[in-house]
């Protein structure tokens, strides 16, 4: 009993160790490419100094991190396992009586747990910097795109005219079928960000091109109010832009994503990448457990013929092929072709699936 536990907090240790090593390398590989690829788009901008870039590429880390974990996972239990075998130690372990499931034990529950905190702690952080990154890119690189916001409060929608003014409308309540809006105020903005009139109505409907916006009253500074019956604003927006601009699903924390979800469906608006999404961090602990099963599936199988490079380009080879799969998968939820629960748990299932499958042959014959 007491080698079994020294055994299980040695190869725990090990893979962890293996695990920040490859997922810290992995970062900076990953760091090094998005900043290079943010001073391309940066060019001759005046706002895109290398400073607010370099910020840029940190803010985004998080969230390149959460896509590079499950290949840290992946190549930290090959090599992990590789050096254990290498070092005669799993041999010596064998000699002892302990199965592969013995020892594999503590990796599976190390990757758990990093799954869990990679869902509950660090995807919250990471949330709240894509979405600075997304407003930080949209003032830097996009020089003030349009932007909405959905909330207990109503619709918020921001646009900007061909003059650079910006505008801002806000609507108590909204039929999403024609795009309705009701109970609308409309605040219009010079160039030096000063409020240069307001606009309040009882309703709006987005046509093509333009909102019509009805029976309301304009407000202009040392000027009487003027009411009028119908006014044209003209606008870049489509009610599939309006729906596609809802915050992204990775910009919002892993807790905060059912009650956004909730919000959704209450104003008649479809939460299906949202609920992908989020079923897709519940399954994350899963999917890592199944990875660590297929990684030692590949690295045991090498080991034993022998061939080290051959373990490396299996190894490589699976987890790309696990990305793309995920992907398709992924995509297939989103296109309304794959139920949501279905898309986002096949992978895990998959692999949980493949990895016990080889293991059982290639352990119990």
């Amino acid at each position: 009993m007491q080698i079994a536990k020294t055994l299980s907090a040695y190869i725990a240790r090990q893979f962890l160790l293996w695990f920040c090593a490859v997922f810290a390398a992995l970062q900076t590989i990953a760091f090094l490419g998005d900043y290079v690829e943010l001073i391309r788009r940066g060019g001759p901008r005046a706002d895109a100094t290398l400073g607010r870039l370099f910020e840029l590429a940190a803010l985004k880390q998080p969230h390149l991190a959460e896509q590079v974990l499950p290949f840290a996972v992946l190549f930290g239990t090959m090599l992990v396992f590789w050096r254990l075998t290498r070092g005669n130690e799993l041999v010596a372990a064998r000699a002892a009586g302990v199965s592969a499931w013995q020892f594999l034990t503590p990796a599976l529950l190390v990757a758990l747990l990093v799954g869990i905190f990679a869902v509950t702690v660090f995807n919250p952080v990471a949330a709240a910097m894509q979405a600075r990154y997304h407003r930080l890119e949209a003032r830097v690189l996009d020089q003030g795109s349009d932007a909405l916001l959905l909330s207990n409060s109503g619709l918020w929608l921001r646009q900007s005219d061909q003059a650079g003014d910006q505008v801002i409308i806000h609507a108590r309540a909204l039929a999403p079928s024609g795009f309705n809006l009701y109970g609308v105020t409309v605040f219009f903005f010079n160039d030096l960000v000063q409020l240069s009139s307001r606009v309040d109505a009882e309703s709006a409907r987005l046509e093509k091109g333009s909102w019509l916006i009805d029976k309301g009253v304009r407000w202009l500074p040392n000027s009487p109010s003027q009411p009028f019956k119908v006014l044209r604003l003209p606008t870049r927006l489509t009610s599939r832009k309006i729906e596609e601009g809802f915050a992204a699903p990775d910009t919002m924390s892993f807790w905060d994503l059912p009650g956004f979800i909730a919000l959704l469906e209450q104003s008649g608006f479809s939460a299906r990448r949202h609920r992908l999404h989020f079923d897709v961090l519940l399954a994350r602990p899963l999917l890592l457990c199944a990875i660590v099963l297929v990684a030692a599936a590949f690295s045991l199988r090498m080991q034993r013929r022998g061939g080290a490079t051959m373990m490396i380009v299996a190894g490589v080879a699976a987890g790309f092929l696990l990305y793309f799969v995920s992907s398709i998968v992924y995509a297939l939820g989103l296109s309304t072709k794959l139920p949501v629960v279905l898309a986002a748990w096949t992978p895990a299932g998959v692999s949980m699936i493949f990895g016990v499958s080889m293991l059982l042959h290639l352990e119990d014959g």
